[in-house]
């Protein structure tokens, strides 16, 4: 990260430090409803712009996601004195948990998978997200769409391992855990068991009180709740990639959504009928990914690669991998001469 991107990050700390903090101070002492979205107007105003404070790729999109889309909806529903905030919070608790992807050990429900990875699995994923990495000097020997997989196992093993370095910080700092982001999602059987519950659960963890039910709620209608949460979450990854590209919205990554809205009502509908036919799960899990994976190709990977953003995120990713092996050379080194220098 350069030193301009790392003055960038010291500054959105402080601004969305000191915004959380208004909104604990603001939320204490407002009831739900209009008054407390009356004094939020400002924060949810502020949020989507500290982003673009960074130059890098990588901060940009992490921080938006953060900041545009995990606080904002955590706001609203705090609006309505729902979801994980709650003003009795302690400070810094209200703070990590409005900020990320955060909550509490005592808030977090009984689970069959756990919340982050281990150092193992980490160090497994860290491995494999090198060796694509290294790969990418041949991209221009590969196939469009064998470099396309790549770069949806890169965001895979990307997002898995960036929470779960976040996750050791909160429990180290904070005695807090990380919502769990991922459950194997290359076991999914469904388009539903897929996007809601094992693929980025944050996301419909918070879509689903501030969409899906409303939505179900006015119109009496469990499919078009489900149409609704698919076609916001699509509009919000038109933001997330600006993020990323810094070009206007194409609207491919709300068709892509909408697309899979629709399938996954269809797929509902279907699974109602206990007579009729369906795949048995070891032929499920394959289509369900295929299906993942060439609309990604078709919809969502396009604006992100048309503009050449992806060229960007690799070299910013080698330099890393780069960095990385320079900085354990060297401690390796030191080690070597401190303990020959012992022996």
């Amino acid at each position: 990260m350069a030193g301009g991107d790392l003055r960038s990050l010291a500054l959105v700390s402080a601004v969305a430090t000191a915004a959380m903090c208004y909104v604990r101070f603001a939320a204490r002492r407002l009831r739900p409803g209009l008054p407390r979205l009356a004094a939020f107007l400002p924060v949810l105003a502020v949020l989507p712009f500290l982003p673009l404070a960074f130059r890098a790729v990588h901060p940009r999109a992490i921080s938006g996601f953060f900041l545009s889309w995990l606080a904002e909806f955590k706001l609203l529903l705090l609006v309505n004195g729902q979801g994980p905030l709650h003003p009795s919070l302690p400070l810094p608790a209200f703070v990590a948990v409005a900020s990320g992807p955060v909550r509490l050990r005592s808030d977090k429900p009984a689970q069959t998978s756990p919340s982050g990875l281990d150092l193992v699995s980490s160090a497994i994923m860290a491995a494999l997200l090198a060796v694509i990495v290294s790969l990418y000097r041949y991209e221009e020997r590969m196939n469009q769409y064998l470099l396309l997989t790549l770069y949806a196992f890169h965001m895979y093993l990307a997002m898995e391992l960036i929470l779960a370095c976040a996750a050791a910080a909160a429990r180290a700092v904070l005695g807090l855990d990380l919502e769990p982001q991922f459950d194997r999602p290359y076991l999914s059987e469904s388009l539903r068991d897929f996007w809601g519950r094992r693929w980025n659960l944050s996301v419909p963890a918070l879509l689903r009180p501030c969409v899906y039910r409303p939505v179900r709620a006015w119109l009496g209608s469990a499919p078009a709740g489900v149409l609704a949460t698919f076609l916001v979450s699509g509009l919000v990854h038109e933001l997330m990639f600006f993020y990323i590209t810094l070009r206007p919205p194409t609207g491919e990554a709300t068709a892509f959504f909408a697309l899979h809205g629709a399938c996954a009502v269809a797929e509902a509908w279907w699974a109602r009928h206990d007579k009729w036919w369906r795949p048995p799960p070891l032929l499920a899990t394959p289509l369900v990914l295929a299906f993942v994976i060439v609309t990604a190709f078709w919809l969502f990977f396009p604006p992100i690669t048309r503009p050449g953003a992806d060229k960007v995120v690799i070299a910013e990713c080698e330099a890393a991998v780069a960095f990385l092996r320079d900085a354990g050379a060297w401690t390796a080194g030191s080690v070597r001469s401190v303990w020959t220098g012992r022996s």
